[in-house]
């Protein structure tokens, strides 16, 4: 077999669940062996975060300047290319080598990765290959060093998460070590790059741990802690970026307009964050619809890049948008960068390069972008409400923290992780409330629109849905009468739409609408259908003609688990609680329950109540 084709996951899965005997069987069942496995995870997770930073300083200056250095300083502006204007090459031949790449060693390393790792978790039982790791380390190396404008943590969130995956298939771990050795390998590698041992934690959880107990969390956290002081050897004892403490320090003393302005500025920033994740996909769809081998859509793609990049370095003096960007937000977080219009159009170039440079076939995260849109938008508001408010400051250093960590909530959903990483960076306390509070808003205001985030996104593109939360089996356990939070009205089928509005003017909540016929249940509409006939101009036609008879009777004590059973083994969207399966009279019908009921009450996954397959 070619080194190059992929393995079959599931004939993978059922090797190394098989149970084995000898020093493996041994080891796996020692919960102290366990936890050395998080302690050497989280050695190889920061060695990777600090040789893959050194990997792209030594792209960086290969593309840019043709010298072999590893010597690159992410939080000062590079120097002008030696090439001119020939650095427009730059992106497209860096985007050439990574689609080769990708397409010959490893698919799962184009894009920003973490979609990848949460795939692999929810859907191929934790099994990642090991050529991930080197091929996705390479590939976001090439495009970020010849001027992709994306991020560096999410390869490394790949690369820990891949490398934990890889250990736990060879020493044939059962499924939920490995899965808890992806989750400390991505909360790792995300920790040593920022130097952020807390949110590396909070970022596993929120977004790997399929279980957060006392056997997964802890080595999560050996893993992260030990990451972050590998990172600290190397790369020192400092933050991702430099804040000024005497600046940030102001947040000590709020007034009721602070918070006031704090509240409008989270509303702003999930709004962008919005915009932010359907610009991606849109970027992406259009390119592939115009461009159908993928080799020109990187050509003309990244050529579009480099030229943003160029122009921008030609009429300003530096690249801005390239590469991480981080650069960039050191300058707003030192307030050097004052005009709020300038800032504005940093923020709409960034978007449209990163959103290219992914549609186009690169390779990188989305973390930086998040984080530079986070802070060009944070600047520029802190500067337009200090101009515009007679009286009132914001520092742009306070705008660009909290944009920062609202982008991070608004875009990737891990709110959470957004707020206590960049209160870690900070390294001060006051600061902490102002971030709970726009890194929350944020990502309510785009969980108002859509429940799917950047990552997340992704995966429904390919049918492929990762539940929202983490819980017990509580839900599951209790029984299906507590899901009654809809009401329900029980009508003759020879009755109108325009009856059913007579009675719908006297309710607040439109009811599920349950069809009777003599003593018996017919028919039900469900409260989301009665939306859709209401708006039609059908109001003489009998609610019989609307109605559904597919639906399944099921007993009111019966636990929500039974439910979802039965309604998969129907392949029904409706079930009656009944005092009596079957009912002998719509008496005994206590409520109608829908799937969409179900979702929102248990926050199960989609994918769960779908219906069961028969035989092909």
């Amino acid at each position: 077999m070619p080194e190059n084709t992929p393995i079959d996951s599931e004939v993978l899965t059922h090797v190394i669940e098989r149970e084995v005997g000898g020093w493996q069987g041994k080891l796996r069942r020692n919960p102290l062996f366990h936890l050395l496995l998080a302690f050497f995870v989280g050695i190889i997770a920061g060695l990777g975060a600090v040789a893959f930073r050194r990997l792209i300083g030594l792209m960086h200056n290969l593309f840019f300047f043709g010298q072999w250095s590893f010597s690159f300083d992410a939080l000062k502006h590079s120097d002008a290319s030696i090439w001119g204007a020939g650095i427009i090459l730059a992106p497209i031949i860096g985007g050439l080598i990574v689609v080769w790449l990708v397409r010959n060693f490893a698919p799962e390393a184009k894009g920003h990765g973490v979609p990848e790792v949460m795939d692999a978790i929810y859907y191929k039982r934790g099994v990642i290959r090991p050529a991930v790791v080197l091929i996705k380390a390479l590939a976001s190396a090439i495009t970020i060093g010849s001027g992709g404008s994306v991020g560096r943590e999410g390869p490394i969130i790949q690369m820990g998460a891949a490398f934990g995956s890889s250990l736990s298939q060879w020493l044939r771990l059962h499924e939920w070590q490995r899965l808890g050795l992806i989750a400390a390998g991505a909360g790792a590698g995300i920790a040593a790059t920022f130097n952020t041992p807390v949110g590396g934690i909070l970022f596993a959880v929120e977004l790997m741990l399929v279980e957060v107990s006392a056997r997964t969390l802890v080595p999560v956290m050996i893993a992260t802690g030990t990451a972050t002081f590998v990172s600290r050897l190397f790369l020192g004892n400092h933050p991702s970026f430099v804040i000024p403490a005497s600046i940030i320090a102001s947040t000590a003393h709020e007034t009721a307009a602070d918070y006031a302005a704090y509240v409008i500025f989270g509303l702003l920033v999930g709004g962008v964050g919005l915009l932010f994740t359907n610009t991606l996909y849109w970027t992406e769809d259009l390119l592939e619809k115009w461009f159908k081998n993928a080799y020109l859509r990187t050509i003309l793609g990244m050529a579009s890049v480099g030229l943003a990049m160029y122009l921008i370095q030609r009429f300003t003096g530096h690249y801005y948008v390239e590469g991480v960007g981080y650069a960039t937000v050191q300058n707003v977080l030192e307030s050097t960068l004052l005009n709020p219009g300038f800032l504005l159009l940093l923020l709409v170039l960034k978007v449209f390069s990163f959103s290219v440079t992914l549609g186009s076939g690169g390779s990188g995260g989305v973390f930086s972008p998040s984080l530079f849109v986070g802070a060009v938008l944070g600047g520029a508001f802190a500067a337009l409400v200090t101009h515009w408010i007679p009286g009132y400051q914001m520092g742009m250093a306070v705008g660009a923290a909290l944009g920062m960590a609202g982008m991070v909530g608004a875009s990737t959903g891990a709110a959470v992780t957004g707020a206590v990483m960049i209160f870690e960076m900070t390294n001060d306390y006051h600061i902490i409330i102002p971030l709970i509070v726009v890194s929350g808003l944020a990502f309510g205001v785009r969980r108002l629109f859509t429940r799917e985030s950047i990552y997340t996104r992704k995966l429904i593109r390919r049918g492929h849905f990762i539940p929202e939360a983490r819980h017990s089996n509580l839900y599951l356990m209790r029984p299906a009468a507590q899901l009654i939070e809809t009401p329900m009205v029980r009508l003759r089928g020879d009755r109108t739409l325009a009856d059913l509005q007579k009675i719908l003017l006297h309710r607040r909540e439109l009811p599920h609408v349950l069809i009777i016929e003599g003593t018996m249940p017919l028919a039900v509409i469900p409260a989301h259908r009665v939306a859709e006939i209401l708006r039609r101009e059908i109001r003489h036609v009998p609610l019989s003609d609307l109605a559904s008879t597919d639906w399944v009777a099921v007993r009111d004590d019966s636990q929500l688990y039974d439910l979802v059973a039965r309604l998969r083994a129907c392949a029904c969207e409706t079930a009656l609680l009944c005092k009596k399966d079957p009912p002998e009279h719509h008496e005994d019908v206590v409520a109608v329950v829908t799937v969409e009921d179900i979702l929102s009450y248990a926050s199960l996954p989609q994918v769960l109540l779908r219906p069961e397959r028969g035989p092909q």
